[in-house]
């Protein structure tokens, strides 16, 4: 609460201080970009290619960590920037683990890294990649599900 409130005593000593037309000329970018890669971070650590979603009795905690959660390869700039997130089926098996101890684990533990790894490129797929397939049980596109239902 202390820092929200300190986030908001700072907003208002900007536009008090700069006035509300350049303070969301300089604001209102930042938090539009940041908002986006926020969602789209969020997008691909869980609609990949090689997924997995299961329901009950199937579906175990572990397996869903390790397999529904990707591990998105960024560079390691990305990595700082973004506390490591991209190793996100570590985070899903274990969220106590520190951001800055996620890759210590995948040093320790190489076979974790290949896990659901996607890099920056292969992410660039995973737009279309929007329904799950129960049939296939991988997600598909939609112009896949259509040729599914010409299909039957």
């Amino acid at each position: 609460m202390a820092t929200n409130a300190a986030i908001a005593a700072l907003a208002a000593l900007l536009v008090w201080v700069a006035g509300p037309v350049p303070f969301l000329v300089i604001h209102l970018p930042i938090v539009l970009i940041a908002g986006a890669a926020g969602v789209w971070l969020f997008y691909v650590q869980h609609q990949f290619e090689d997924t997995h979603w299961s329901r009950p009795p199937e579906w175990t905690f572990q397996y869903a960590a390790m397999h529904g959660a990707s591990h998105y390869d960024l560079p390691r700039p990305l990595r700082w920037l973004t506390g490591n997130i991209g190793i996100h089926h570590i985070h899903h098996l274990s969220s106590r683990v520190p951001f800055y101890r996620l890759p210590e684990v995948l040093r320790d533990y190489p076979e974790l890294g290949d896990l659901g790894r996607i890099t920056i490129k292969e992410s660039l797929g995973c737009v279309k990649l929007i329904l799950w397939d129960e049939a296939s049980q991988q997600l598909i596109s939609l112009r896949e599900a259509e040729a599914r239902r010409i299909a039957k």
